[in-house]
């Protein structure tokens, strides 16, 4: 096996990295929205914290090793791959900028909550569009991005193809930002006589 093929197993597992961070991401949203009680939400919220330390890593070995391949095989004014490295950076600057910021507001609204049933603010938090359309647009980008190399896609279609994957990721993502439908209160009425 030659130095590329080394490298290719780099980018693959760097981006098998991202993924599996990305899951266990998601789902710490899902149990943080399901919670009731601040006791629910802490482990969720801690372990969330922790996962987020693994996308700089992530993002570093796709360059890297992406960088290498470039120099090797392709060139920089391919344009599927200037696509990629602007995703790259989208979301290099989306982590820290939007998602960790978000995630340090709902750890604030949780702490200010205290022992006990979630209230309102904590509860709204759990559904903040920064953690929810940050998380899934970032999906979305990367799915599109793996297509795109893939098959190797055009400029135009490369990046059509990321913006879609970006767009239906964030309207996903904002699906989940509403608040719960409540279930209908069922009237309790005696019988007549």
């Amino acid at each position: 096996m030659d130095t590329y093929h080394y490298v290719l197993y780099i980018h693959l597992l760097s981006l098998f990295v991202g993924i599996g961070a990305a899951a266990v991401l998601s789902v710490c949203l899902f149990q943080l929205r399901r919670a009731q009680e601040l006791m629910d939400a802490l482990p969720w919220g801690r372990v969330a914290g922790k996962t987020g330390r693994v996308f700089p890593i992530a993002i570093l070995g796709l360059f890297g090793s992406g960088a290498y391949m470039t120099s090797d095989v392709w060139t920089w004014s391919t344009g599927w791959i200037q696509v990629g490295i602007v995703a790259l950076v989208v979301l290099a600057i989306q982590g820290p900028v939007i998602a960790e910021r978000s995630g340090k507001k709902l750890e604030h609204a949780l702490r200010e909550n205290g022992p006990g049933p979630l209230g309102e603010r904590a509860r709204r938090m759990t559904r903040y569009p920064g953690l929810w359309v940050t998380e899934f647009s970032a999906i979305g980008l990367v799915l599109a991005i793996v297509w795109i190399m893939t098959v190797k896609a055009s400029t135009g279609t490369a990046i059509a193809a990321a913006v879609i994957g970006y767009g239906a990721g964030a309207g996903f993502g904002l699906l989940f930002t509403r608040a719960p439908a409540t279930e209908p209160e069922v009237a309790v009425t005696s019988p007549s006589s």
